[in-house]
């Protein structure tokens, strides 16, 4: 599939929402090897809505070059509420709802803060 059009924070919020509310995800999805194309399709089309969101500082999927069952969201929020809005929006409803069967195990994820000052976001 071709990469995903935009640069990197194509949020519509970024960059100017750094604060110290900013949290980061790092959200890890391993697709069953049947259904690894299946996965990714999904995956992709999570991209456009989630970086139109409110609060949205980027929202960049990889894929592992050593496991390409393995997915990987990098994600930066201006707070948490804003993080909340998106885990509870229609795209992403749909998208749990359609996780059974396509993953390895449930949605791995970890909320992190930043402790340093990111000068890409200045």
């Amino acid at each position: 599939m071709p990469p995903i059009p935009g640069p990197a924070w194509a949020c519509a919020s970024a960059p100017t929402l750094y604060s110290a509310t900013m949290l980061t995800v790092i959200a890890r999805i391993r697709a069953l090897p049947e259904h690894v194309a299946e996965v990714e399709r999904e995956l992709r089309a999570l991209v456009a809505p989630t970086r139109a969101e409110p609060g949205c500082i980027n929202y960049d999927l990889h894929v592992s070059q050593h496991e390409h069952t393995v997915f990987v969201f990098y994600e930066n929020w201006a707070d948490r509420a804003a993080l909340d809005a998106h885990a509870a929006s229609p795209h992403m409803n749909a998208w749990k709802a359609k996780q059974r069967g396509l993953l390895a195990h449930a949605v791995e994820i970890n909320l992190l803060e930043m402790l340093t000052e990111a000068p890409w976001l200045a």
